[in-house]
């Protein structure tokens, strides 16, 4: 029987050079495309909320059984894949990988009614895939069939987090909490992005996704008869006026060059028309970049809300302020990873740019402990009406760009695990040093940069003379051979 082409590239022996690593990532991609999307729209038809993703966890993990890779359900929903590479230095001699990537896909959907019209719209009512999980579900699926393929070219071993609840901001926090962390140098995340267009791929370095933080205002005032107004104090109006209050500590507390929102997304108040409120409470988002400013808000709104409430002789407390997620921050290196990753697999041209956004991502939780790095995959395209924002009963993606991002996540893994390792870069002496004095390693490396820097410093300052000497040769030739023409 004639073998596919990822059979055929599974079946290799010898090593494959860089170039054709990514030919190879290209080839089982295109094969299978059409597999993504099936796996996308079956996931977009059965979306489950938040911490309820059962059948959602069931099904995937019917497609890792089928490609017999090995996974764990630390929790009730949600699932842990482990891809071992066969590389020769692939694990050490105590069985442990050199290096270990942790990729994730979020899985859980939102209580929003579906207004797509799609054949594969969602058949649970109120309930829909309107961020795109169900994109990197599909995704993720399309990268482990790429990885599994080309396991003689992963030089570590790759742990695929499936996770639950992103929506919720908790999700995160319980994998992290059963140990996916444990033995991890670094971490991968793609979210399908309505704002970065269709084929393109944006991973620059810094603030991506904001410090997102949850509050809730309560008010007290009097209640009293409708017609009666001057008798009481009404709730409605003071939480009102908190609203518009809140807005001025965007507008004049902080820089205009600190990006910052203050969203009150509910106003409850009142049990009767003609009842002046005595009781109403605001519920809301907050989001910033800036750790001082993410640091200040609780005291700012603080002093907005009861202030504004005495001036309108009531009360008014902050009686919740949670910290839900912190700013998605990518690492540097791994911003330049994951580009370059782009440009082998997309060509310069997939390169996608975006100045990040204010949205909340629980991704963050990863990467403050272990560097990496958060790719918008771009999905804009209005000639199929794929404009609408995340969230929105009409949201709609390219899926020519499913396989894009399945590849990208491919290469970037195979290219973090060929990197050396820490002890590699380190040698015998300083891996030694480290484990009993940190910080005199930390300095030992330091030294060993500089005087790196110092001997290419003093190569180039070598070869800049070499060239100066050559130039003065050259140009004395030249002014003899001028005299002798002039003779």
């Amino acid at each position: 029987m004639t073998k596919t082409k990822a059979q055929q590239i599974m079946a290799a022996t010898e090593a494959r050079a860089a170039d054709d690593v990514t030919a190879a990532i290209r080839d089982i991609a295109a094969e299978f495309e059409p597999y993504i999307i099936k796996q996308r729209r079956h996931f977009h038809k059965h979306p489950e909320l938040s911490l309820a993703e059962e059948r959602t966890t069931s099904d995937i993990a019917n497609q890792l059984d089928a490609m017999n890779i090995p996974y764990e359900r630390p929790l009730k929903t949600g699932l842990v894949a482990t891809l071992r590479g066969t590389a020769p230095d692939a694990y050490r001699e105590d069985g442990t990988p050199r290096r270990r990537i942790l990729l994730r896909a979020d899985i859980d959907a939102l209580p929003v009614t579906e207004q797509t019209g799609e054949e594969f719209a969602s058949v649970n009512e109120g309930c829909m895939h309107a961020c795109g999980h169900d994109c990197h579900i599909a995704m993720m699926l399309g990268t482990l069939q790429i990885l599994r393929h080309m396991t003689d070219d992963i030089h570590g071993e790759v742990r695929i987090v499936f996770q639950p609840s992103e929506e919720n901001g908790q999700g995160a926090k319980l994998m992290i909490g059963t140990g996916v962390l444990d033995g991890v140098d670094g971490a991968y995340a793609a979210h399908i992005w309505s704002e970065v267009d269709a084929g393109t791929v944006s991973c620059e370095p810094g603030p991506r996704m904001a410090n997102t933080d949850w509050f809730r205002i309560d008010v007290r005032g009097t209640s009293c008869h409708g017609a009666m107004p001057q008798r009481g104090h009404d709730a409605v109006m003071v939480a009102a006026e908190i609203v518009n209050a809140l807005q001025t500590i965007v507008s004049r507390e902080i820089s205009p060059y600190e990006p910052a929102v203050i969203t009150v997304g509910e106003l409850h108040g009142g049990t009767a028309r003609n009842v002046i409120a005595g009781t109403a409470y605001l519920a809301g988002t907050v989001r910033t970049y800036g750790d001082s400013t993410h640091e200040e808000m609780p005291e700012l709104m603080r002093r907005i809300v009861e202030h504004t409430a005495a001036a309108l002789g009531a009360e008014a407390e902050l009686t919740d302020y949670t910290i839900a997620n912190y700013k998605v921050e990518n690492d540097a290196a791994s911003s330049e990873r994951c580009r370059q990753a782009v440009i082998k697999c997309l060509g310069p041209t997939g390169q996608g740019h975006y100045r990040g956004t204010l949205s909340g991502e629980d991704f963050s939780e990863y990467l403050r402990r272990v560097p990496g790095v958060l790719a918008f995959v771009g999905t804009r395209n209005p000639k199929i009406g794929a404009t609408y924002a995340q969230h929105s009963c009409f949201y709609k993606i390219d899926e020519t760009v499913l396989a894009k991002g399945s590849m990208v996540a491919a290469q970037y893994a195979i290219d973090f695990l060929a990197e050396p390792t820490q002890e590699e870069l380190d040698g015998p002496a300083i891996t030694a040093v480290a484990e009993t004095n940190p910080d005199l390693a930390a300095k030992l490396r330091s030294a060993k940069a500089t005087t790196a820097e110092a001997r290419g410093a003093i190569h180039d300052a070598r070869t800049a003379r070499h060239a100066a000497i050559k130039g003065i040769h050259e140009a004395r030739a030249a002014a003899r051979r001028e005299e002798k023409h002039d003779e």
